[in-house]
């Protein structure tokens, strides 16, 4: 699905339009490197979180489940800088009890962090994907990052931190799960 040849070109283009010089020691490779590394960054474009969500147990357990600090990386559609956190996912299985393993939800946040990107979709592409796989009763989903965007360049913050939200099901309709959730993911040790 990528043009590797494409990119490189454009790296090419995109450094002789900034005045340097493409064939210059430094710089001879910097184009198949990037080609290289957008292949890896934005490998989430060729996969498919209904995939990973398929294998499931019924287990009978009705309670939370919680992840939290799972750590990604992703880059900002606007700019293409790099933004990173965490997200904290919690769900509440359905009467069935289907739970998943929780590597799984920690390769959803991967599938959606390496795609061009904004943390608000990010979110909501997050819980949507568990809340449709699992067919859970609530998805709560928190992303805690800071972007490069706002560090490197325009305002120059670094330390700002953005804090988005998803919550589906039960975490939406009950603040007793909402808080719940929200309580146990700003518990350290």
């Amino acid at each position: 699905m990528f043009d590797e040849q494409a990119i490189k070109q454009s790296v090419q283009n995109i450094l002789v339009a900034i005045g340097e010089d493409p064939d210059r020691e430094g710089l001879k490779e910097t184009p198949r490197r990037v080609a290289q590394m957008y292949t890896e960054l934005f490998s989430g474009m060729n996969q498919d979180p209904a995939e990973v969500l398929r294998v499931g147990y019924e287990l009978g357990h009705r309670e939370m489940v919680i992840i939290k600090d799972i750590p990604f990386y992703s880059m900002c559609e606007h700019h293409l800088l790099p933004f990173s956190g965490v997200v904290h996912i919690g769900y509440i299985p359905n009467i069935d009890g289907r739970v998943v393993g929780i590597s799984k939800l920690a390769r959803v946040v991967e599938i959606y962090a390496k795609r061009p990107q904004i943390q608000e979709r990010m979110a909501t592409q997050i819980a949507d994907a568990i809340m449709d796989g699992l067919k859970c009763d609530g998805v709560a989903v928190v992303i805690e990052a800071e972007h490069m965007c706002m560090v490197m360049r325009g305002i120059k913050k670094p330390g700002s931190r953005v804090i988005t939200s998803a919550l589906r099901g039960s975490f939406h309709k009950s603040p007793a799960a909402r808080a719940e959730f929200l309580s146990l993911i700003q518990h350290k040790g």
